[in-house]
């Protein structure tokens, strides 16, 4: 049975400290973060050590070492060994990655709460946590020490984490996007494309990513790469467009509204990008097109078609003006597109001086 990271809660406040918990589950999903966050709230101290990472037991349990008034070997106490009687929780990540020799210590730990025996303080808690999937390098966990372990599948739910990161403070551009795009939350590689080396979104990867998006107020091709790197070519390039999408302003908005009369929109226009902008100048053409073609030539009426021109003037003397050339040209290209013929009809008819710019633009190209 899975549970989540309520239930998961529940269980870690009501198993006996004497019991041992494993979590099974895919990397990347917030284990160690949400029993680092459970214990510190009640004051209780987590030590975390990464088995998998272990060349041989001495890694766990210290070096061997001869006490000179007894004349025998002792085993000197690792740098995470409680000296203060204080219990502690152990949290053993990464288990079924340990070589066999360090599982053969684990098995004493489990059982006895001892290493090398020295025990560790009373009412210490042992957890530990497993990777469970083909595309894992693992060890073969021994039956025995299985059975010294309460089992739980753990796949906390795409709410969980969204409360989480509204919590931590996350890029508000990512909440939204997981929202809408839960999916792409823990998205897998398929293990027939799996070269080692693929990246795909995990629940660590959009983490790291709200760090290095932090100071981009907008996205555009410059910090794709970056951010490819952390979650993936497709995840990447669908997170970008969701951002951009909403980032811009509407046509709606431009044509219909205040236009460039309000110094937000012209803010907001000042801080697109030269991809973002062409996206818009299409976003224009193609409102323009809708109006004229269901309305008619004389438009939805003549204060509508009033405000429509008059804004739509403002918008290329701004782009002219404001942005680089790449941008008008963009915008003069589309006068001619095939999928817009009632655009340049609507612009030669209704706005003769913004006719009279495009074709001295184009002169001048």
């Amino acid at each position: 049975m899975q549970i989540n990271a309520r239930q998961l809660y529940f269980i870690l406040e009501h198993t006996p400290a004497a019991q041992n918990i494993m979590l099974v589950g895919k990397h990347g999903i917030g284990k160690s973060r949400i029993l680092e966050e459970y214990y510190s709230a009640r004051g209780q101290k987590v030590v975390t050590l990464f088995l998998g990472q272990m060349s041989d037991p001495g890694d766990l349990i210290g070096l061997p070492h001869l006490d000179e008034k007894t004349g025998r070997t002792e085993f000197m106490l690792p740098y995470w060994f409680p000296t203060d009687g204080k219990p502690v929780v152990l949290f053993l990540d990464e288990l079924n990655r340990a070589r066999p020799e360090v599982l053969q210590t684990v098995m004493d730990l489990t059982l006895n709460r001892k290493l090398a025996g020295k025990a560790l303080p009373q009412g210490s808690r042992i957890i530990s946590a497993v990777n469970g999937g083909s595309e894992y390098q693992l060890t073969e966990l021994d039956p025995a020490l299985v059975s010294r372990f309460n089992i739980y599948e753990f796949a906390p739910s795409v709410e969980d984490w969204l409360s989480w990161a509204e919590e931590a403070g996350l890029d508000s551009r990512i909440i939204g996007f997981i929202s809408e795009n839960p999916e792409y939350l823990d998205s897998d590689t398929a293990a027939g494309d799996y070269d080692g080396l693929s990246r795909s979104p995990d629940r660590r990867s959009w983490e790291r990513t709200s760090e290095v998006i932090k100071d981009f107020t907008l996205l555009s091709n410059e910090e794709l790469p970056l951010v490819s790197g952390i979650i993936g070519d497709q995840a990447a390039a669908l997170f970008f467009r969701f951002v951009n999408d909403r980032a811009l302003p509407s046509a709606k908005a431009i044509l219909c509204g205040e236009g460039l009369s309000s110094d937000a929109t012209a803010s907001k226009l000042s801080a697109l990008s030269v991809s973002q902008l062409c996206l818009l100048n299409e976003s224009l053409f193609h409102f323009i097109e809708g109006s004229v073609g269901s309305a008619g030539e004389s438009g939805a009426g003549a204060e509508f078609q009033k405000k429509l021109v008059k804004n739509f003037e403002d918008y290329f003397d701004f782009i002219s003006k404001n942005t680089a050339k790449e941008v008008s040209a963009h915008f003069i290209s589309l006068c001619s597109a095939q999928n817009t013929p009632n655009t340049l009809n609507f612009i030669s008819e209704n706005s003769p001086s913004l006719y009279k710019k495009l074709l001295n633009a184009v002169s001048e190209m």
